[in-house]
């Protein structure tokens, strides 16, 4: 259980990390929260909690060779459920038996040497309930030109803050709560009938922030999310716009952020504006970017189709 800690002693945290057939990537990410724990001293307690939601339990293998220790352990839990608000959840749980803190980071990402250091930097200036940082996108090196050339990385990349500025909502790929928040508000916890159409991760920080937890932005609190060959096609672009603009429509709804009416002319207005851009574009002398204005275009048509009750799954 979580116990109050005393003002001398160091930070504890427990960060947990649900995994999905990326076996390779979970090795990098540990690596990185390895050295980013060296970095931080004797700053805070670190643990790690690999949720693994494989039918068969592949993770396991890489939390047993993995060659290195955290000071509160590399714990390993199994759910094989198909369902990321189950495994969230399982993560959380753990998480809350570990450590004054909960931390949270997608299994496709490495954290920079000093996430740590960062995280606690703003939390002790601000005293937040939360803090959350950025994730920057990283494509292979040998990725199609248009992905550079072209802003898709910004598709779906948070607004920026300023280094311990209050902000609305949290990314659960990273970012850390207080367990005593998490404790005092048993019924905040990400929703399982959302986990597997997305907005799980949305709903639950907006539900959280509802309730009054405050939540703040570190600027160098990073991490990375590291594409593989699978995600630099069009394909795949068009298809994730598609999904995220169907998520953001599902998220605005379960937590009553606006209506339907509302969200379907957001959706035409961005149908509009990114239509038109290629030409405004190429009326500057500038380069068009069709696909990323069809990728823009897709996430609006995503959210517009969202009071059909149609739910885009996210695997």
């Amino acid at each position: 259980m979580n116990h109050p800690r005393a003002a001398s002693e160091p930070a504890s945290i427990a960060v947990y990390i649900c995994t999905y057939k990326r076996n390779d990537k979970l090795r990098r990410l540990l690596d990185s929260f390895h050295t980013a724990a060296k970095h931080a001293g004797q700053r805070c307690r670190v643990g790690i909690v690999v949720v693994d939601d494989n039918v068969d339990g592949r993770a396991k293998q890489v939390v047993t060779d993995f060659p290195h220790e955290f000071e509160l352990g590399l714990h390993y839990r199994h759910t094989g459920s198909g369902n990321i608000s189950i495994a969230r959840n399982t993560g959380l749980e753990a998480g809350l038996e570990i450590a004054d803190w909960v931390g949270m980071v997608d299994d496709d990402e490495v954290v920079v040497p000093s996430w740590f250091d960062a995280f606690f930097d703003v939390q002790r200036r601000t005293g937040a309930d939360a803090v959350t940082g950025p994730v920057y996108i990283r494509y292979p090196e040998d990725a199609p030109q248009w992905l550079s050339d072209q802003p898709f990385a910004q598709i779906g990349a948070p607004p920026v803050h300023a280094d311990g500025e209050q902000v609305p909502v949290c990314s659960t790929g990273n970012s850390m709560i207080r367990a005593q928040f998490l404790l005092d508000h048993p019924d905040i916890r990400f929703r399982e009938d959302l986990g597997t159409i997305g907005g799980e991760d949305m709903v639950f920080y907006m539900t959280a922030m509802a309730a009054g937890m405050d939540a703040r932005h570190s600027t160098g609190g990073i991490a990375y999310g590291v594409e593989g060959p699978e995600r630099a096609t069009w394909a795949y672009q068009l298809r994730s716009a598609f999904w995220m603009g169907n998520t953001e429509y599902v998220t605005n709804i379960e937590s009553g952020q606006t209506g339907p009416g509302r969200l379907v002319l957001r959706g035409g207005r961005r149908l509009v504006e990114y239509g038109s851009r290629p030409f405004i574009r190429l009326s500057k002398g500038e380069s068009p970017q069709f696909r990323f204005a069809l990728a823009m275009s897709a996430r609006a048509a995503g959210m517009m189709i969202g009071p059909l009750g149609v739910r885009i799954s996210h695997h």
